[in-house]
C-alpha cells in the first residue's frame, strides 16, 4: 500500500491557484457533478406536485416534500457504501468515475416521460452514483496535501467554491429550460452537465498522480467470499421485505419515511462504534473519533435547517412569495441559486481569512458553534413573513436574507468540516470517514422527513421559531465544551 508521502510526492504541487495541480481536475469534475445535481433538484419538488396538465406528476405537496427528504437522506446515506467500495475494492479515482456514469444515467431516466416509476428509477441510480462519487472526490482532495500543509483548509474552500459555482449556474439554466420547454428538457440539461464532468475527469486525471489510485484497506482473498455472501443475502432480504410490505399495503411513503429516519440516526451511531472498536484504530485515532461525535451532532442540526431550502423554503417561495418584478415573474427554481451565489461571493474571503489567521484562528469546534448561531438566525428571520396573512404574498427578500444567513454558517461549517474529517479520520477508514461526514446530512434529511409533515399541520411561525431556537441553544452548548473537544482532537486544530 502506498504511503501518504509517496502519494503527495506523485502530485504536482504547484499549479492551480498556488495549490496542487490535481485540484483543477477535482474542482471542475465536482463543478459539473453539482451542476447536474442541483439543476435537477431545483425543479424536482415542483415536478412532483405540479398538476399533470402543467407537466408534473400531480402528487400531494406534503407527500412530495417527504419524498424529497427521503431522497436527500438516501443520497448522503449511500456514501457509506461508496466509501467502503473505494477503500476496499476500487480506490477513490475509479469510484468517482463509475459514480458519475450512474448519475448521468439517472438524469437521462428523468428526462424521459416515464411517470412515477421513471422518477423512482432515476432516484435509485442517482443515489447509488452519488454514494460512489461524492465522498470519494473529497477524499482525493485530502490526498493531494500532506497532513500539516497550511494550504489544506484554503484548498478545501476553493474546492467548495467550485461546487457552488456549478450549483449557482444550474438552477438558472435548468429552471429557464423547464419554463420554456418543460420538466423533461430541464432534466436533460442536468444529464448533459454530468457527461461534461465525466469528460473533464478522464482527460485531466493524470494531474492527480497516485492520489486515490489504490484502495487504502483492500479486501483480503479470504474476505471476498464473505463479502459477496453478505451483499447477496442483504439484497435478497431487502427485496423480500419490500415485496411483502407492498403486497400487504404497508409500503407507504409515510411508513418508509419512518424507516429512513430510524436508519439515518442508527447507521452513523453503529458506524462510529465500529471504527472506534476496530483494532486498526490506534489510541490517538480513538480520541479523535470521540471528539468528532459532538461535531457530528451539531452538523446534523445545521443541515436539518439548511437542507430545507429544497423542501419547506422552496414550497414557501412557490406558494407564499411575490415573484413578480415589473412584467417579469421569477421562476421559483431560481431561488435555489441564492445559496451558491452567496458562497461564491464569500468563500474567497473566508479562504483568505483562514490563511491569514493561521494558528490564531478559532478552533474547529468554535467555528461549528458559530455556524449554528447563523442557522438559527436564518429561521428566526422567517418568523415575521410566516406570520403574515396566508392570502398575502410576502417579499422575496425575506427568503433571500434567510438564505444569506445560513450561508454564513455553511462557510464556517462545511469546508472546515470536510477538512477536519480528513484530518481526524483513522488511516484505515479514510474514505469511509468522509462518508460519515455526509451521513450528518443524511441524518438531517431523515429527520426532515418527519419535520416536513409537522410543517403542514402547525403554525409556520412556531415551526421556524422553535427550530431556530433549538439551533442557537445547541450552539451555546458546543461553545462551552469546545476546549474539551479541542484537547481530545490530539493536536488537530
Amino acid at each position: 500500500m502506498l504511503s501518504k508521502e509517496e502519494i503527495v510526492k506523485s502530485v504536482p504541487q504547484k499549479g492551480f491557484l498556488g495549490h496542487p495541480k490535481g485540484l483543477f481536475s477535482l474542482f471542475f469534475t465536482e463543478f459539473w457533478e453539482r451542476f447536474s445535481y442541483y439543476g435537477m433538484r431545483a425543479i424536482l419538488i415542483f415536478y412532483m406536485y405540479y398538476a399533470i396538465k402543467d407537466g408534473g406528476l400531480g402528487l400531494d405537496r406534503s407527500q412530495a416534500n417527504i419524498i424529497m427528504s427521503i431522497y436527500g437522506s438516501l443520497i448522503y446515506m449511500s456514501g457509506i457504501i461508496g466509501g467502503w467500495i473505494a477503500d476496499r475494492i476500487l480506490g477513490t479515482q475509479k469510484a468517482v468515475f463509475y459514480g458519475g456514469v450512474m448519475i448521468m444515467l439517472g438524469h437521462i431516466a428523468l428526462s424521459l416521460p416515464g411517470g412515477v416509476m421513471a422518477l423512482y428509477a432515476s432516484m435509485a441510480l442517482i443515489i447509488i452514483g452519488t454514494g460512489l462519487l461524492k465522498p470519494n472526490v473529497s477524499a482525493v482532495v485530502g490526498d493531494l496535501y500532506s497532513d500539516n500543509d497550511p494550504r489544506r483548509d484554503s484548498g478545501f474552500s476553493i474546492f467548495y467554491m467550485g461546487i457552488n459555482m456549478g450549483a449557482f449556474v444550474s438552477p438558472l439554466l435548468v429552471g429557464w429550460t423547464q419554463e420554456a420547454w418543460g420538466f423533461h428538457a430541464g432534466f436533460a440539461v442536468a444529464a448533459i452537465g454530468m457527461f461534461i464532468g465525466l469528460v473533464v475527469f478522464v482527460v485531466t486525471k493524470k494531474n492527480l498522480g497516485l492520489a486515490g489510485s489504490q484502495p487504502t484497506n483492500p479486501l483480503l482473498p479470504e474476505e471476498k467470499k464473505k463479502t459477496i455472501f453478505v451483499f447477496t443475502a442483504a439484497s435478497i432480504a431487502i427485496a423480500v421485505a419490500g415485496l411483502i410490505t407492498y403486497t400487504t399495503g404497508h409500503l407507504t411513503i409515510e411508513n418508509f419515511s419512518l424507516l429512513i429516519t430510524t436508519l439515518g440516526i442508527l447507521i452513523p451511531t453503529v458506524f462510529i462504534t465500529y471504527m472506534y472498536r476496530s483494532p486498526k484504530t490506534n489510541a490517538d485515532e480513538k480520541s479523535r473519533l470521540l471528539a468528532y461525535i459532538p461535531l457530528f451532532i451539531c452538523a446534523v442540526m445545521f443541515w436539518a435547517i439548511a437542507e430545507q431550502s429544497a423542501t419547506v423554503l422552496a414550497t414557501f417561495v412557490d406558494t407564499r412569495t411575490n415573484l413578480t418584478v415589473g412584467n417579469f415573474e421569477i421562476p421559483a427554481s431560481w431561488f435555489q441559486s441564492f445559496n451558491p451565489l452567496f458562497i461564491i461571493t464569500l468563500a474567497p474571503l473566508f479562504a483568505i481569512l483562514w490563511t491569514k489567521l493561521g494558528d490564531r484562528g478559532p478552533s474547529t469546534p468554535k467555528k461549528f458553534a458559530f455556524s449554528l448561531f447563523f442557522a438559527g438566525a436564518s429561521f428566526f428571520v422567517m418568523v415575521l413573513p410566516a406570520s403574515a396573512d396566508m392570502n398575502t404574498l410576502v417579499s422575496p427578500f425575506w427568503v433571500a436574507f434567510s438564505i444569506f444567513l445560513v450561508v454564513l454558517g455553511e462557510l464556517l461549517l462545511s469546508p472546515v468540516g470536510l477538512s477536519a474529517t480528513t484530518k481526524l479520520a483513522p488511516a484505515a477508514f479514510a474514505g469511509q470517514t468522509m462518508a460519515l461526514w455526509f451521513l450528518a446530512s443524511a441524518a438531517a434529511s431523515a429527520i426532515n422527513a418527519q419535520l416536513v409533515r409537522i410543517y403542514e399541520v402547525v403554525s409556520q411561525t412556531v415551526y421556524f421559531g422553535v427550530l431556530g431556537g433549538l439551533s442557537i441553544v445547541l450552539g451555546v452548548v458546543l461553545l462551552m465544551i469546545s476546549p474539551m473537544i479541542s484537547r481530545a482532537m490530539r493536536g488537530i486544530k
